[in-house]
């Protein structure tokens, strides 16, 4: 029975808790930005999911789900009649700064490689060296805003308690190894190498700027592809009628996106091999902007941490590779070069970075397929306090 001194708008709106005490209620006061700035009840759920609120937890409070536990909130929000419901959350739109600053990092790399090429000697070390750094600076701009970004206003933003990772030197390192680690790998099993690479693919140590100018150019198509994932998920963030409704709905929309990066960037590297006349690497240039395409998803949603453990990992079997293959050198350690020397004369030098970023891109693939698709990850960032 309710308590005497409730007031009877107060005992309406709560008839279905008993007792003097509202837990619901109390839920409601901990969160009650969340409650006055919410459009529907699936937005109230995907901020509770992740507050760490389950299904378990809601069974306390008399519901038998977290949907249905929201739907309470939402509704007792949307009767108080003290905060206007707010205006539905607006679509983001394609704008002209981030959608150029994703070709700038493509432009740039096709003028260092041609650079490159028409130089020599001293020069074209100084090409090399000015065209990497004005590509690395280019793909930063382009990853600080945008869809690709963790900070623009359009983005969802990081989950609360969110770990932090560290990606960007093992990135570079994985990219850099797509330039030059076949080569050195070639070279080194054969006893060299014997001389610094020269930058040409038919030099002591070739040099394979096919991949590299294509992930480049790829960071306009990855743009593009995590908008469309953005702009398809808030509308099925207010469309959708359950947390399992929701992630039924956009997982298909997960691997559509991945796909669609995944062709684009198969035809960018048709088209940059053809140019410069260089193998494809289809599976090994796909492997890698894979997991690099993967793990800037993730981050952009706030789930840093496994993109951060996966790319060291990655980068870490690549290194051990080459590492073994210098320390089978030394005496009585000859055997340690066998395994790669083995994947070597039967898949060529580019089995390694396959293996290592092929895995990975698929580790990454079933977390994101687990996290990308909760209601919470796409759920607007709480004001800050």
């Amino acid at each position: 029975m309710p308590g005497a001194g409730e007031p009877a708008a107060g005992r309406k709106a709560s008839a279905p808790r008993r007792g003097a005490a509202d837990p619901v209620k109390a839920l409601m006061h901990r969160h009650r930005e969340l409650c006055e700035r919410a459009v529907d009840p699936l937005e109230i759920a995907a901020g509770l999911e992740a507050h760490g609120i389950t299904d378990r937890t809601a069974a306390r409070f008399r519901h038998r789900d977290v949907f249905s536990l929201a739907e309470e909130m939402y509704a007792r929000a949307s009767r108080d009649g003290e905060t206007p419901l707010p205006a539905p959350p607006v679509t983001p739109r394609v704008r002209a700064g981030w959608a150029l600053l994703t070709l700038l990092p493509g432009a740039l790399c096709a003028a260092a490689v041609t650079a490159v090429h028409l130089t020599h000697g001293r020069s074209r070390l100084l090409a090399a060296t000015a065209g990497a750094l004005a590509v690395a600076l280019a793909l930063r701009a382009a990853l600080r805003r945008g869809p690709l970004s963790k900070t623009d206003a359009d983005r969802p933003g990081p989950r609360p308690g969110a770990a932090s990772g560290r990606t960007a030197p093992w990135t570079l390192w994985l990219v850099t190894y797509s330039l030059l680690g076949n080569g050195l790998l070639d070279s080194a099993l054969a006893g060299g190498p014997d001389a610094l690479p020269t930058g040409m693919a038919d030099g002591p140590w070739p040099l394979t700027a096919a991949p590299v100018l294509a992930l480049a150019l790829a960071c306009a198509p990855a743009a593009w592809a995590a908008h469309l994932f953005t702009v398809r998920t808030r509308r099925r963030l207010g469309a959708s009628r359950g947390l399992e409704d929701f992630a039924a709905a956009v997982r298909p929309l997960l691997l559509g996106t991945f796909a669609l990066f995944l062709g684009a960037l198969a035809g960018l590297l048709t088209l940059c091999a053809a140019v410069l006349d260089e193998p494809a690497a289809l599976a090994q240039a796909l492997a890698l902007g894979s997991l690099l395409f993967l793990a800037r998803l993730l981050t952009t949603h706030g789930f840093t941490y496994a993109p951060a453990v996966v790319l060291t990992a990655a980068a870490l079997v690549e290194a051990g590779a080459l590492a073994t293959v210098f320390a089978s050198r030394l005496p009585a350690l000859g055997f340690l070069a066998a395994p790669v020397e083995t994947l070597v004369t039967t898949w060529g030098a580019g089995s390694i970075p396959v293996l290592a970023c092929g895995a990975a891109a698929l580790t990454l693939l079933v977390h994101a397929t687990r996290k990308l698709t909760r209601a919470s990850a796409h759920a607007p960032p709480e004001p800050a306090p």
